[in-house]
């Protein structure tokens, strides 16, 4: 084979295979961990599949960035490590973007608005955070309930603190008698105590948290999810996830509707 032949053959070689990894990383897997379980964010339905709020979210996001999302469950504490190591390249749990947070991970732009709150047994007598003096609660591990309840147990009172990974856990333990009263995000326990009348949400804790998608600091993925879900706050898919979860329209001014910057430290 004469030289030149040879190098025609090894630049269209070269050529074909910029293409490919092009293709390849417009279709690449965008895995997102998240802690399954944490209703209606993410959760198993009767049949087993992955559902919820940030997942219609994550997949539309994904849809629109060509690339396929896969779940992977990591209970809420983990998620930090996972994407700061690379093991994950995003994560969404109703993760609340706050200054400390923001030291070490990135955010796209809020897409919910929230608060913390106390949800009991109906028939415990417990009508708000004052009743819990001398009692124990539940929180999630890691969560901004978790250091609410930290930074107020001598205002509340509270005696002890029993740590979860989810929702469901914490509440089997709250029908148990096992803990008095479990603090955690307000849409959650109002979309898992709708149907059970056995429990009751008897206060809201004013904590104005915002969630939204974390990532690695500074990682390049952060701008471009972010960008994708202004697309959707615009075109108003934003709104459709949130009235298919939470049975009514976003209130205007809310982070669901309106294009926010991303946060900065």
């Amino acid at each position: 084979m004469q030289v030149t032949t040879l190098l025609r053959r090894l630049r269209w070689a070269g050529a074909a295979a910029l293409v490919v990894f092009a293709a390849s990383a417009q279709g690449a897997e965008l895995n997102v961990g998240a802690n399954v379980g944490n209703v209606p964010w993410e959760f198993q339905d009767a049949s087993g599949k992955i559902v919820g709020f940030e997942v219609d979210l994550m997949r539309e996001v994904g849809k629109r960035l060509g690339s396929e999302v896969k779940f992977v469950n990591i209970p809420f504490a983990g998620l930090f490590a996972a994407v700061q190591s690379g093991q994950i390249d995003a994560a969404v749990s109703s993760i609340t973007i706050t200054p400390k947070r923001l030291e070490s991970v990135s955010f796209a732009q809020p897409y919910y608005d929230s608060d913390q709150s106390l949800t009991v047994k109906a028939d415990s007598g417990i009508t708000g955070l004052s009743g819990m003096a001398g009692k124990t609660v539940g929180v999630d591990t890691g969560s901004t309930g978790d250091i609410w309840v930290t930074a107020h147990m001598a205002e509340t009172k509270i005696a002890s603190v029993s740590k979860y990974e989810g929702l469901q856990p914490a509440m089997l333990d709250l029908s148990a008698g096992r803990i008095d009263g479990y603090i955690s995000d307000i849409p959650a326990l109002l979309y898992y105590v709708k149907d059970k009348p056995q429990f009751k949400v008897v206060e809201r804790i004013k904590t104005g948290e915002q969630y939204s998608v974390m990532f690695a600091k500074d990682a390049p993925l952060a701008a471009k999810v972010n960008d994708a879900i202004s697309a959707m706050k615009k075109d108003g898919t934003m709104a459709s996830i949130y009235k298919a979860w939470f049975g009514a329209d976003p209130e205007s001014g809310l982070a669901t509707v309106t294009v926010m910057d991303m946060p900065k430290p």
